[in-house]
């Protein structure tokens, strides 16, 4: 085991020698022991400290819509700031290591707190298969994994999907980002709903339109207490 960790080691050494990764949020080459971002760019993002604040501001855009234990998100999204930059290599140009990584970075943060040592399983908000084809992975199911390894939470792709193709939510207004979604989720297995604490993750928070609809299908579909993780929210 010692053996295959040292070659594999040696391995990425070898091959960052001759391919040398660079920083997802300004570019420059990552050193050894940096991952996705270098340590200049870890030290000054937009953290927003939310997970530990029970009552904070983004329990306001949920408040009457539809009920949520707890709400947090990671950073402070602005146009043209680091983060979405990160977002973009996250969804766009395959980087499935950035979700990975930011979501177990998260995820130890998130264990400390008391509120969100009662989840029982992760969910990741659905792409509906044609686009999963498209595009080749669900970045929610990135930030998924790496928030269950470090939770030591598992996470599930079966109890919430997607049945409807929608088109992005990107130019949309709030109440058609709503009418954009609200009967695209589906809650499946029933059974493994009731009396159980999800949280749903996803990459940024916007208006909300489109986790209040996986939310309500989940209510309906069993009455689950839910808290929401997202990596970045609109600024």
């Amino acid at each position: 085991m010692m053996m295959r960790v040292k070659i594999k080691k040696h391995l990425h050494n070898l091959l960052s020698l001759f391919y040398p990764q660079s920083c997802v949020a300004c570019g420059n080459t990552l050193q050894q022991n940096e991952h996705s971002l270098c340590l200049e760019c870890m030290l000054h993002l937009p953290e927003t400290h939310y997970h530990q604040e029970i009552n904070n501001p983004l329990q306001l855009l949920f408040r009457g819509r539809v009920q949520v234990e707890n709400i947090a998100s990671l950073l402070f999204f602005k146009k043209g700031n680091q983060v979405q930059k990160i977002l973009h290599s996250l969804k766009y140009n395959g980087n499935q290591q950035i979700g990975e990584y930011l979501g177990y970075y998260y995820g130890k943060q998130l264990a400390k707190e008391a509120h969100f040592q009662e989840i029982d399983c992760i969910l990741p908000v659905p792409l509906h298969p044609k686009k999963m084809k498209l595009r080749g992975y669900n970045q929610s199911e990135c930030i998924a994994k790496g928030l269950s390894n470090a939770m030591g939470i598992p996470y599930c792709t079966d109890i919430l999907v997607r049945t409807t193709f929608t088109d992005t939510q990107t130019k949309k207004t709030r109440f058609n980002r709503w009418t954009n979604v609200e009967h695209v989720f589906a809650a499946n297995n029933p059974e493994q709903i009731t009396g159980k604490h999800f949280l749903i993750c996803d990459d940024v928070l916007t208006t909300g339109a489109t986790l209040e609809a996986a939310i309500s299908k989940l209510k309906n579909a069993g009455n689950p207490k839910i808290s929401i993780v997202t990596l970045a929210v609109a600024n």
